[in-house]
């Protein structure tokens, strides 16, 4: 393995693991504000941010989307997943929560197809039928407890999955950064419109005071640290490649697992890690059978 691919797959586990950090910080919210203001206070204060670097960078220029509705709806899946899967990890513990989220990929192989026209491939339904039987056994002590709210982290995975289609077919319409600032500004409109319908629903849960300065704050972390996450990970892209990568991302869930037990007191059962094992083991079946593109080395 060359020094590019080492240093990439070094800084891609960064921003992964990053990422698990900031939704545990969300998770300390719990109880305290509603979770459709939180996301959407995040994704306001994320949007800001990025927004004047993107003008500092690029200039004005840089603001105006190649493909408007493709944008709107980059921003209308990731406003989707991000209410479902902050909601998920405000009732559920959050390895848990991450465990069903990761069946994004297999979603993602499944619709390429129908989406992209691509050929689904027979390791694809086999993958998916695992991941269906990985995700049974995680959902088996929470849908009893907790009803349908437990399918939030599945939700939240078929719309992760539609924006990364959306991403693929936006590829060469703006550089990294604009991409960021593009979806980030698409769901935002649409996040505190949530918020506003889920304050004036009546339900208790989803009333919308004025915030502590703590939660302001927690929020502005989360927003630094997922958007160092993404840019982490795009990094290591380009340094090792999609490909090599790829297999990074379940490093959230052992940060998710290690922060669950030590923040929150949250201790998966041994079904509960068989099944996430499942799932994890379905995406990496399809990593290990797609054909690998060539690497770009340029990066260095």
């Amino acid at each position: 393995m060359q020094h590019s691919e080492r240093s990439g797959i070094l800084i891609a586990l960064c921003g992964f693991a990053l990422l698990s950090v900031g939704d545990a910080v969300i998770k300390t919210m719990s109880g305290e504000w509603s979770p459709l203001a939180v996301a959407a206070l995040r994704f306001a204060l994320g949007s800001a941010g990025l927004s004047v670097l993107l003008a500092a960078n690029e200039g004005k220029a840089a603001f105006r989307p190649g493909n408007p509705r493709l944008q709107a709806a980059r921003g209308f899946c990731l406003a989707a997943a991000s209410l479902c899967f902050f909601s998920a990890i405000f009732v559920m513990p959050l390895a848990t929560a991450m465990a069903l989220a990761f069946v994004s990929p297999v979603v993602v192989a499944l619709l390429s197809g129908p989406l992209l026209g691509e050929k689904v491939r027979a390791a694809v339904w086999f993958a998916s039928l695992a991941a269906l039987v990985g995700v049974g056994l995680v959902l088996r002590p929470n849908l009893a407890e907790l009803g349908l709210v437990a399918l939030l982290p599945l939700a939240s995975a078929f719309f992760f999955a539609l924006m990364i289609i959306a991403n693929r077919a936006s590829a060469g319409q703006g550089s990294a950064l604009s991409m960021q600032v593009f979806v980030q500004i698409g769901a935002m409109p649409l996040l505190i419109l949530a918020a506003v319908g889920g304050h004036i629903s009546g339900f208790e849960n989803l009333q919308i005071s004025a915030p502590d300065w703590t939660i302001v704050a927690r929020c502005a972390v989360v927003a630094i640290t997922a958007s160092s996450a993404h840019w982490l990970a795009y990094i290591g892209t380009q340094r090792a490649g999609a490909a090599t990568i790829a297999p990074t991302t379940y490093v959230q869930m052992l940060v998710a697992t290690f922060l669950g037990w030590w923040w929150f007191g949250d201790i998966p059962d041994l079904l509960t890690l068989a099944g996430a094992a499942i799932i994890i083991g379905a995406g990496l079946l399809l990593w290990w059978s797609t054909p690998r593109e060539p690497v770009n080395l340029s990066a260095d």
